[in-house]
């Protein structure tokens, strides 16, 4: 759902001006981020589900991707947006933070544990609307709509220039609209 959570990060930046878009892109992926090199040292890994739907993997980030993992992940990211860009932004990029656990627990499938490390052995979470690929990717194309309906909004109201705004909401119109196309140009 790369596309979804960037999707997001533009809708937000048309709420939240003064918050730079790339901060904001960053925030929504900052737990893919921090899963890269846990997965490069095989400290979390995934299984791929062929035939399953949209989002065929079975992640086991029980770091990165757990209830608490995310919370700290926003909370020391909100801490240092808010020192870099004051408290309103560390507020706004500890909750975009936070988003992708939101947005991943509805996708997922029961993957995502509530403890780092899934202590205690506690149920998986995920809803799994990825086994239904067509709401999962209705779902993810409706974020794009919404972030870049607002985003083109917020550009043509706040750009100096008109074709600044053009040029940035075409640009990122294309991008989200590549991403979730090479999402499921890979179940096809």
């Amino acid at each position: 759902m790369f596309a979804g959570h960037f999707g997001l990060a533009a809708a937000v930046k048309a709420k939240a001006p003064k918050v730079p878009l790339w901060s904001l892109l960053v925030a929504t992926q900052l737990m893919d981020i921090a899963f890269i090199p846990l997965l490069a040292t095989n400290v979390e890994t995934f299984d791929e589900q062929h035939g399953n739907g949209y989002g065929e993997l079975v992640i086991h980030a029980d770091y990165t991707h757990s209830l608490v993992g995310a919370l700290i992940l926003a909370l020391v990211a909100g801490w240092i947006a808010k020192r870099v860009w004051g408290s309103q932004a560390g507020k706004i990029i500890g909750a975009v933070v936070f988003s992708h656990w939101i947005l991943d627990l509805i996708v997922h499938r029961a993957d995502m544990p509530i403890l780092p490390g899934n202590l205690g052995n506690l149920p998986l979470l995920g809803f799994g609307v990825w086994k239904l690929t067509n709401l999962s990717i209705a779902l993810e194309l409706l974020l794009i709509i919404v972030g870049v309906i607002m985003y083109t909004v917020y550009k043509f109201r706040s750009a100096p220039k008109r074709s600044s705004a053009i040029l940035s909401s075409i640009g990122l119109s294309v991008l989200l609209i590549f991403l979730l196309l090479n999402d499921v140009g890979a179940i096809f």
